[in-house]
């Protein structure tokens, strides 16, 4: 048992599967004693793991001793091979592929160099330079055009910069199941469109007059747009606090669609607490 070639169950399933394809990716082999294609797939996928050395994890995972991950799963037959990255399960097959083409079905999950330049854009984007993150992920695009992440992170950019037009454009016509960031892309180009406003002239209005709860209303929607979640719930929770009833509650159920745009984080739970005690 090595680094890249490892037996996991229940107990590190998290730690050794979840958390470790955040850096790259796992490849999950559900097997087990009896299983006689399990015996011709599993010298293949421990092989493929020495040879590519460290590009990815193989976890084996005994689906007699551990099938509550199985069942979590899906495992409806073995052996079945799952990869996991960032956390989700991304691609799989099921039986005993020959060699090549489980070759071709990890090489399908390991960076290329459209990946290499959109890693690059995100480590300019998170020191604050955004166009030349914009201008990495254009050259990314030159090399894989059809690459949903490099689109979606350029999108996600031109929300930040209010950019609502390019920002569709970027997003066109790609369906809800592309990407898990897709719908809440979306989400974030409806809340923009909602605005109406500037921030400065939004901001203007609500200093002249806290009960401004359109302008509130708009802020919010500017907020979430640009990806400033908590300002955006902030003046939400102002709204229900001022007039529950402004809008037919439109502060509450706002704020609600905020909580699933964002999914089960601890800011989602920090702010239905505060939702709690403002209603009551």
């Amino acid at each position: 048992m090595t680094e890249n070639d490892l037996d996991v169950g229940v107990a590190d399933f998290e730690h050794a599967v979840l958390e470790e394809s955040n850096t790259r990716p796992v490849v999950v082999d559900f097997w087990a004693p009896w299983c006689g294609p399990c015996k011709s797939l599993k010298p293949i996928l421990e092989k493929l793991a020495a040879e590519y050395g460290g590009k990815f994890r193989l976890a084996k995972i005994n689906s007699d001793d551990n099938q509550e991950l199985a069942t979590r799963y899906g495992v409806r037959g073995i052996p079945s091979v799952k990869a996991f990255i960032n956390g989700e399960p991304v691609d799989e097959f099921s039986g005993a592929l020959p060699e090549a083409e489980v070759r071709a079905f990890l090489d399908r999950l390991l960076p290329g160099p459209a990946d290499e330049m959109r890693a690059q854009a995100a480590e300019l984007r998170d020191a604050g330079d955004v166009s030349g993150a914009l201008q990495k992920l254009a050259e990314a695009s030159r090399l894989d055009p059809d690459h949903v992440g490099i689109r979606l992170d350029a999108t996600e950019i031109m929300l930040d910069l209010g950019e609502a037009d390019e920002a569709r454009r970027l997003i066109g016509n790609l369906p809800d199941d592309a990407d898990p960031r897709v719908p809440k892309v979306r989400a974030r180009l409806q809340f923009m469109g909602e605005a109406g406003e500037d921030q400065a002239a939004l901001d203007a209005r609500v200093a002249v007059n806290e009960n401004d709860l359109e302008a509130r209303l708009k802020l919010a929607n500017l907020h979430v747009a640009a990806g400033q979640y908590e300002a955006g719930m902030d003046q939400l929770l102002e709204i229900i606090r001022r007039d529950r009833a402004f809008e037919d509650d439109i502060g509450r159920k706002t704020l609600l669609t905020v909580f699933d745009l964002l999914g089960g984080s601890e800011l989602v739970s920090q702010y239905r607490r505060k939702l709690a005690s403002a209603l009551h």
